[in-house]
């Protein structure tokens, strides 16, 4: 069993496309998930992400099989935010997110921005515990109520 994870080439963009559709069942099983939803819409087509400069992603894969995903924005000498991050549940221990936010830790360094970050929903322990394992901390809380 051949783990890597490399950037995203446009023969990965369906299987991607099926990824993100799965990491968007799965939020709506978390708290805040679906508010996040509606703020952030789904890619959809990964092919038109590939053409924009500020966008990255990077694939997860075993035997050449998608089984996770990052998408990020980074600008050069500003922020970098992870959008998107997704391991197929039946591939998760194997350490793909920590590769997948390696990748774009190096690419946020290398573009020069100044800080990398991100959400994890209220009860999204996973996605925390991976935050956490590269040492980025929560800097602040949202809360609400709708009115």
């Amino acid at each position: 069993m051949h783990q890597t994870v490399r950037p995203l080439e446009i023969g990965d963009t369906d299987e991607v496309a099926a990824l993100e559709a799965m990491a968007r069942t799965v939020l709506l099983e978390h708290r805040g998930g679906p508010a996040l939803l509606a703020e952030q819409p789904a890619v959809g087509d990964w092919a038109v992400l590939l053409a924009d400069p500020t966008q990255h992603a990077w694939v997860a894969l075993i035997d050449d099989v998608p089984v996770g995903y990052l998408q990020c924005t980074i600008a050069a000498g500003g922020a970098a935010e992870v959008l998107q991050v997704f391991v197929h549940p039946e591939a998760r221990e194997l350490g793909f997110g920590d590769w997948l936010l390696e990748a774009a830790l190096q690419a946020a360094r290398d573009a020069g921005s100044t800080v990398l970050e991100g959400t994890a929903l209220p009860g999204d322990r996973d996605t925390k515990n991976l935050y956490e394992r590269a040492g980025i901390k929560a800097r602040k809380i949202t809360v609400s109520l709708p009115l």
